[in-house]
């Protein structure tokens, strides 16, 4: 079996894409945070990868800088936005971003231009000119970071380490090329398929949908499912000691509530509060439940999304984009 240059630099990227996924997702679940210097660290594969990618490909000066301009622009989501103001008020890092973009844009309005006869449909043909569809290839990533960035900044991605993973996934895989699905070969025929990051979002939200059978095999196996009146939290929800809650990372569903004649009732709520609470709100209601004898209570886990994006990467780099398969399936 002949082992060809995209086969080499794909499985390198999926090994990058596991490690720095596989980290991430560690530390957002130990901690529910994700430093910027885990990215910084993790792009630079990334980037190395994606160098070889465009050296290999034969790609000229305007497609290097645009690429350039690609990382550039996910960089904010870490370094923050360069401004004119900051870089004559002496930020060396402002005036390196801001020299970035101009450099960036020269290569993509060069490119624009050298290779405007090739069009987005010829792109999707694969029908012409071939490093006039690799700059269109590459200038594309743009609209993915876009995308990602518009969704994070509208609270449809909750998480900041949610949409920097997402822009790195961008980043490690570009395009399909080099994603080997071994498993399948609708990637190599399908015309039409979401970038590598959106897809990898798609797998991670359909892991999701286990979510209910999994903590509803977890509670029976605790002894958590006494009654049918458990069924409500069951699905969703466990039980850990009142004790825990403050070292966990959870919304507590057990509360209590005053009855007119003045007594306070254990409630058990079904749906996370809309505000976290604050930790001493949070001990008062420990503190209420205490009174009460309360030794064990009904809690929400905190479930970050980078622990379902990373199984997700098995699915995305064995099978490929998920509509695609689906539309594979009912053609």
């Amino acid at each position: 079996m002949e082992v060809t240059t995209d086969d080499v630099l794909g499985w390198t990227r999926v090994g990058v894409l596991l490690l720095g996924m596989g980290l991430a997702a560690w530390m957002d679940h130990k901690n529910r945070r994700v430093p910027n210097e885990h990215w910084i660290v993790w792009a630079k594969p990334a980037i190395f990868l994606w160098a070889l990618d465009l050296m290999v490909q034969g790609a000229d000066w305007t497609i290097y800088l645009t690429a350039f301009g690609v990382v550039a622009y996910a960089g904010v989501a870490v370094f923050g936005r360069a401004t004119l103001r900051d870089a004559r008020a002496g930020s060396g890092i402002d005036r390196v971003f801001l020299l970035w973009y101009v450099v960036s844009a020269v290569g993509f309005v060069f490119g624009a231009i050298k290779y405007q006869t090739t069009t987005p449909l010829d792109v999707i043909l694969g029908d012409g000119d071939a490093l006039g569809i690799l700059w269109w290839k590459t200038a594309s990533v743009f609209l993915v970071i876009f995308i990602i960035d518009l969704t994070w900044r509208m609270r449809l991605l909750h998480g900041g380490a949610d949409a920097k993973a997402l822009m790195w996934v961008a980043l490690v895989f570009p395009s399909w090329v080099t994603v080997p699905t071994p498993l399948s070969s609708v990637m190599s025929e399908t015309v039409v398929a979401l970038p590598v990051a959106i897809a990898l979002l798609m797998w991670g939200g359909l892991a999701f949908l286990f979510i209910p059978l999994i903590m509803l095999i977890v509670n029976v196996k605790k002894g958590a499912l006494r009654s049918l009146k458990d069924l409500r939290f069951a699905w969703h929800a466990t039980q850990i000691p009142l004790n825990e809650v403050m070292q966990r990372h959870v919304w507590m569903l057990t509360g209590t509530m005053v009855l007119p004649n003045g007594e306070h009732q254990v409630i058990h709520r079904t749906r996370a509060p809309r505000r976290t609470p604050s930790p001493e709100e949070l001990q008062e209601q420990i503190h209420a439940l205490e009174e009460l004898d309360v030794e064990r209570v009904w809690v929400s886990l905190k479930m970050p999304l980078l622990v379902f994006l990373f199984p997700a990467i098995v699915p995305l780099v064995l099978l490929g984009e998920p509509t695609a398969l689906i539309m594979n399936l009912m053609s």
